[in-house]
């Protein structure tokens, strides 16, 4: 399975925002700088790489189905863009060592936007998880959106973190968000399934995200856990026990987010602060990259074994 927002050709969810972008683009209205936020898997980046391949297939053959939000897998653009090598396209994000999108990756960017492009079409700016620019990213960043750029379109991704208030105002803004029943709908859609074959009730009752949802099972299912027959207590005493947080990146931010539910939902945690402890533990780990193990144990020792 593979749920990298780049290779989903049909979108689920927030059609009718994809709609208005379109319209607002084909009135020569499509304002230069977007912001779309919200919670982390709901879909952010591929309704941003569905707007993309509308504009950039236009005038190519296999061009975006619009009546059914559609990229058509044959598009030059689409297969471009798959490749790593579309000239009117640039994705910035996290490199994989990093915690920070840093100064050099905007300088960069920059100085690439600033060479003539290769042909007529726009050029879209993709940069994920703005949160994660650094001040001196930020400032970069800010000064040179503060410049005309003609043809140049800006896509921003933010998941529900603080946000500058500077860098928000430039831009047109969309809060993008599913409810419960529309983020099992689309996780069933893309694991063609039942949900309730995978998981159990226990863990499916706390909202999570398609992109959540998806990473579990996926990780699980090549581990062979059955996720099926356990509660939440269950599935965080396995994943202290397994260690399961060492193993994928992917998932440290899920696990984190069950171990809030989890508290939440023990109300006489919350009333002797144990909650406010330990999520600034976790803020702390994912700020300092202080050593989770340490966490884990204390997590256990204190809450799930009493």
């Amino acid at each position: 399975m593979n749920l990298k927002p780049s290779n989903q050709t049909q979108l689920y969810g927030f059609s009718k925002t994809l709609k208005e972008l379109f319209s607002l683009y084909n009135l020569k209205k499509l304002p230069s700088k977007i912001l779309f936020s919200g919670q982390k898997g709901i879909g952010k980046s591929t309704l941003a790489y569905h707007l993309v391949n509308y504009v950039l297939s236009l005038n190519e053959d296999n061009p975006y189905d619009s009546k059914n939000y559609l990229i058509n897998s044959n598009n030059k653009s689409f297969i471009l863009i798959q490749n790593e090598t579309n000239p009117n396209f640039t994705l910035i994000d996290i490199k994989p060592e990093k915690k920070n999108i840093d100064i050099n990756q905007i300088r960069d960017l920059i100085n690439k936007i600033q060479k003539s492009s290769f042909n007529n079409k726009p050029r879209f700016i993709l940069i994920d998880n703005i949160e994660c620019l650094n001040l001196n990213s930020i400032n970069a960043l800010l000064k040179f959106l503060e410049e005309p750029s003609e043809n140049i379109y800006f896509i921003l991704i933010h998941n529900n973190s603080k946000i500058l208030p500077t860098l928000k105002s430039r831009c047109l803004n969309f809060k993008l968000f599913l409810t419960n029943n529309e983020s099992f709908d689309i996780t069933e859609k893309l694991l063609n399934t039942n949900i309730e074959n995978k998981l159990n009730l226990d863990l499916i009752n706390y909202y999570f995200t398609p992109g959540n949802i998806f990473k579990l099972v996926d990780f699980f299912e090549k581990t062979n856990f059955e996720l099926k027959n356990l509660k939440l207590k269950e599935f965080l005493e396995l994943v202290i026990k397994e260690k399961i947080y060492k193993k994928n990146d992917n998932l440290r931010s899920i696990i984190y987010e069950f171990v809030e539910f989890y508290l939440i939902s023990n109300f006489i945690l919350v009333k002797d602060n144990y909650y406010n402890y330990f999520v600034n533990r976790i803020e702390n780990i994912k700020k300092f990259n202080i050593d989770e193990e340490s966490f884990f144990i204390e997590f256990k020792s204190k809450i799930l074994n009493e």
